[in-house]
Formats: structure tokens, sequence, C-alpha cells
């Protein structure tokens, strides 16, 4: 990575952003949406609101994480529910499910943009997304949030560096997707399995895993972690913790991913078939 590229990047970001009078920020928390959120914050002060939706779909941790992250910088943040789940588009969990939330989840940024009298929503695809099967991002263009980053032509991995520079603490963060994320393309969406993903990946994060991923294959659960922390879980004493904390919550049989954590791995059946 050219680390001077990558902040004549930031630049051109930070003038783009000034462009703008008001914005919304679509903020998860995660590393791309925090480093867009403190950049306009620096640039644009309070006429800078954060925006968070919180649903079954999305870790209750990194809800947390995201209101950690505004209060310690004095960033306006607005959290608001979302009910991805009534969508039958969405529960029926087509390889289209993340065009109609994203269309669904700007519609809400859309509105509460309109009550604040906030000029324009952002939201932090990257340029590395562009490059994934990526149909909510489709949806926020055709709703008019706009993508600075991309436009930017960042990388994530130049976000990250960024955001190490910046001093920001999310910049080392994991990777952040959706719960409905872990769930096979046409197998239906359903609170209970919502929160078996979430209860499993919570307990692999208390047992240190940073980086870590709970496949639901209807009685099976596939964990992925980092590729270099697939002999630490499979060891003998976790192995049997793991074991016996999923069957707890309802897994019946539990399997290690020998390849390891890989983004967008739900995304390959839908490259086979094409």
């Amino acid at each position: 990575m050219d680390k001077d590229n990558a902040r004549l990047k930031k630049e051109t970001l930070i003038q783009r952003i000034r462009e703008w009078p008001s914005l919304l920020v679509a903020f998860s928390g995660g590393v791309d949406s925090s480093f867009l959120l403190a950049l306009a914050h620096q640039t644009l002060g309070d006429n800078v609101t954060a925006a968070t939706a919180i649903s079954i779909i999305h870790p209750s941790r990194e809800r947390d994480e995201a209101s950690e992250f505004t209060q310690k910088r004095g960033i306006k943040h607005i959290i608001f529910k979302s009910d991805e789940t009534s969508l039958p588009e969405f529960i029926s969990n087509s390889p289209e499910r993340c065009y109609h939330c994203k269309k669904y989840l700007s519609q809400r940024l859309i509105e509460i943009a309109e009550e604040r009298d906030i000029r324009h929503i952002a939201h932090a695809a990257n340029l590395d997304d562009l490059r994934d099967y990526r149909p909510g991002i489709r949806a926020a263009k055709e709703m008019g949030i706009l993508a600075p980053l991309v436009e930017s032509h960042l990388s994530k991995d130049e976000i990250r560096f960024l955001s190490r520079e910046m001093g920001l603490i999310t910049w080392d963060r994991p990777a952040m997707a959706c719960l409905a994320s872990r769930i096979p393309y046409g197998s239906p969406i359903t609170a209970k399995k919502l929160a078996m993903v979430e209860e499993a990946e919570q307990f692999l994060v208390e047992k240190g895993f940073k980086q870590c991923r709970v496949r639901h294959h209807g009685s099976v659960a596939r964990i992925e972690v980092d590729s270099t922390e697939i002999g630490r879980i499979a060891e003998e004493g976790l192995r049997n913790r793991v074991i016996e904390r999923f069957r707890e919550i309802g897994f019946i049989h539990i399997s290690i991913d020998l390849e390891g954590y890989v983004s967008g791995s739900m995304n390959r059946e839908i490259k086979n078939q094409g």
C-alpha cells in the first residue's frame, strides 16, 4: 500500500465532505463508518449526525460500541429501531436479501434526515466492497445515499491505515456484517436462528477470537475463525467447551471450517450458479 497516496485520497475525501452543509452518516460502529464519521465530524463539526439501526439482525455488542464511539467524541447520535424481518423479501433470504434491506434502511434514513433538515446522507461502502456481491450498494445508490469512500477510491487497508494515523480505536476492529449473513441463501431467516448465531459468536468472542463467524446450516454450526487460530480452537480443552456451549444453544453438530474466516464466503453459491 502506498501510504502517501492513501493520505492524498483522504484529502480528496475531506474536500468532498466540505461541499455538504449537513450530513447524516449511517453508522454501524465498524472500521469504515467510524472513519467516515470521525473525518466528517472533524470537517463539519456539529453539522454531522450519526444514525444507527438496532434490530435482531445486529449484535448488541456492536450497538454498544457505536454508542461509546460517538459519546467519547461528542457526536450527535440517533439510534432507531428497524424491522427488516417484517419484509417478506428479507426473511425469504433470496440472493437479493441485502438489496431489500438496504432499500428499507435507506428510506428510514431519508425520513430521519428530512425530520432534522439534514441535506445529505452517506454510508461507508469502500472500494473493496465493489469486488464482492453487494446488492445493498445498488439499493443505496438508487435511493440517493452517497458513498464518499468509494468516490475517493479508498480501500479497506487504506481506511485501516488512515484510521490508525487518526488514533481511532476502530482501526483494527474485525469486519462486521449483519447476523443474517450467517444463514445460507434460501434458508428462511428467523429470530431463533439469529439468536443462536449471536449467542455462539459472543461465546467465541469471550474466548478471545477476534474475527469469527458462526454459519447456521440447520442443525450444523460451521465455525470460521482466522486461519492462524484454527489450531487453538481445535485444542481439546477449548474444543470441548465450544461443543458443550453450542449444543446448549441448539446446534447438534459443530464443525470448524479448515479454510478459516473468509469475507463473503456465503456468496460463493451465487458465483458458482453464475
